[in-house]
């Protein structure tokens, strides 16, 4: 029996499914069929993987997730971990986001593992991370092994602080409590999490309910996170804004011999200091004066050092400080400090400047890295998601600092430039092979980024951040 082939035809028809769509461009007709070849638009995260492997990035997870597989056929915990982490750098924000990838023939292949798992596999996965302890020794060496991968620095890190909201308006999950938003009160989650500010690297995360304090636990979390370090990571400073301005927390820090610049709360008698004859100083900042006190506030067990700023409205072209009704013309701002007198109010005040940079970071976790949008029924199997996907952040810084960007690259330019590079895959004479397609004038910087990864004798060389001009 014979069939009559198919035949390609323009014209809409519901009868008839036909192999070849024609698109109509105005200049152009387009036809647009179906490959069977092995293509994917991930390759390029090829790079990111290569360098996670040399680094043991699989062994680790081996050692401390808490998972064991309940038969044969369960998904390995390792290749449900890494395979979350390709979604995260993909640039997925969901569970069902990440799963979609399963399509993909060369993630698999690169990230190492069977395949991406499902989004029942990934919630049952993060299900099992059942309490505070079990999260604690799974992610705690995680951060360990992230700030290890850190050179000494002479004189020391920033380690700076801060509280964040994760906003989840339907409110239903374990955890999920109105608390205080940009936004006004809003159902949301309030982790906590310390950077080091010259890395960018998140030391430690957190997670919070809705409706905690900014500094809530943060003395808890300041022990773990100072027993935690490695041997070689000296800080120098911690800087953290109002939020953090207690007693109990400052007495930490102080008997750690950890100096600090805390944002002072300007309450009713700080503002009636202010108001009297205080003795500003000119700065070489225009429009910025300064002026230093000792006081002890409510609550506090002795007085401390506090440095007061004021700028002069007309030349402030930075946000940050506060209108007094009293004085008006300026903005004011106060400084809780352990520095030395030696130590200029000027310069106290240009040292806590310094921790803009952690608004950055937390921009990226949250719109580059899905921390708003990975939420689960349970709060620790949602906190365990959450520290998965910081954990991946600090991949990302890890990888970038490797290849000499030592000014950080946001993650989407990463994906545009890196990850996002289309690929074929092929087994060719027992041969796993996969082409990126490269233009062929990029492609002596693509060589000398893998160069840098693959190279056996670690070198000061740093790679382009993008392709030179043609």
């Amino acid at each position: 029996m014979q069939t009559k082939p198919m035949e390609t035809t323009t014209a809409s028809s519901h009868q008839m499914v036909t192999e070849e769509i024609t698109l109509h461009t105005g200049k152009k007709t387009i036809k647009i069929g179906f490959t069977d070849q092995k293509l994917s638009g991930h390759a390029g995260q090829a790079t990111i993987w290569s360098f996670a492997r040399r680094k043991g990035y699989s062994k680790l997870l081996r050692e401390v997730f808490p998972h064991h597989p309940t038969s044969p056929n369960a998904a390995d915990p390792v290749d449900i971990g890494l395979g979350f982490t390709s979604g995260i750098l993909a640039g997925a924000d969901k569970l069902t986001r990440i799963s979609w990838l399963r399509s993909d023939p060369i993630l698999p292949e690169v990230v190492g593992i069977d395949k991406i798992v499902s989004q029942s596999t990934f919630s049952r996965f993060f299900g099992g991370f059942k309490g505070a302890g079990c999260n604690q020794r799974c992610f705690r060496p995680m951060g360990h092994w992230a700030m290890e991968q850190l050179p000494s620095r002479k004189g020391g890190y920033a380690l700076d602080f801060d509280s964040t909201e994760l906003m989840h308006e339907d409110g239903h999950q374990e955890g999920v409590a109105v608390g205080y938003t940009r936004q006004g009160l809003k159902p949301c989650l309030h982790p906590l999490l310390a950077v080091i500010e010259e890395a960018k690297l998140v030391a430690q995360f957190w997670l919070r309910a809705g409706n905690s304090s900014s500094a809530n636990n943060v003395v808890g979390f300041t022990q773990d996170l100072l027993s935690n370090l490695p041997k070689h990571i000296s800080l120098r400073l911690a800087r953290a804004d109002s939020g953090f301005c207690q007693d109990s927390w400052l007495s930490l820090l102080e008997r750690r011999s950890l100096p600090y610049i805390v944002v002072a709360r300007l309450n009713v008698k700080l503002r009636q200091l202010i108001r009297k004859e205080t003795q500003w100083e000119a700065t070489e900042v225009p429009g910025t004066d300064v002026a230093e006190i000792w006081h002890q506030e409510q609550g506090w067990e002795k007085p401390r050092r506090i440095i007061l700023i004021r700028h002069r409205t007309e030349e402030k072209k930075r946000p940050g400080g506060k209108k007094l009704l009293e004085v008006p013309g300026y903005l004011f701002q106060g400084l809780v400090t352990s520095l030395p007198e030696s130590v200029r109010g000027i310069e106290v005040w240009r040292e806590y400047n310094g921790r803009a940079g952690l608004e950055g970071v937390i921009k990226d976790l949250d719109y580059g890295f899905a921390l708003p949008k990975l939420c689960l029924k349970k709060f620790w199997a949602t906190e365990a998601a959450l520290s998965m996907a910081v954990m991946t952040y600090n991949l990302y810084i890890l990888f970038q600092r490797h290849l000499g960007w030592l000014d950080r690259v946001r993650i989407e330019t990463m994906r545009f430039r890196l990850f996002v590079t289309a690929g074929v895959l092929s087994y060719a004479q027992g041969s796993t092979t996969i082409k990126l397609a490269v233009r062929v004038k990029d492609r002596a910087w693509w060589r000398s980024i893998w160069e840098k990864i693959l190279s056996e004798i670690p070198n000061c060389n740093a790679v382009g951040q993008q392709p030179a001009p043609a």
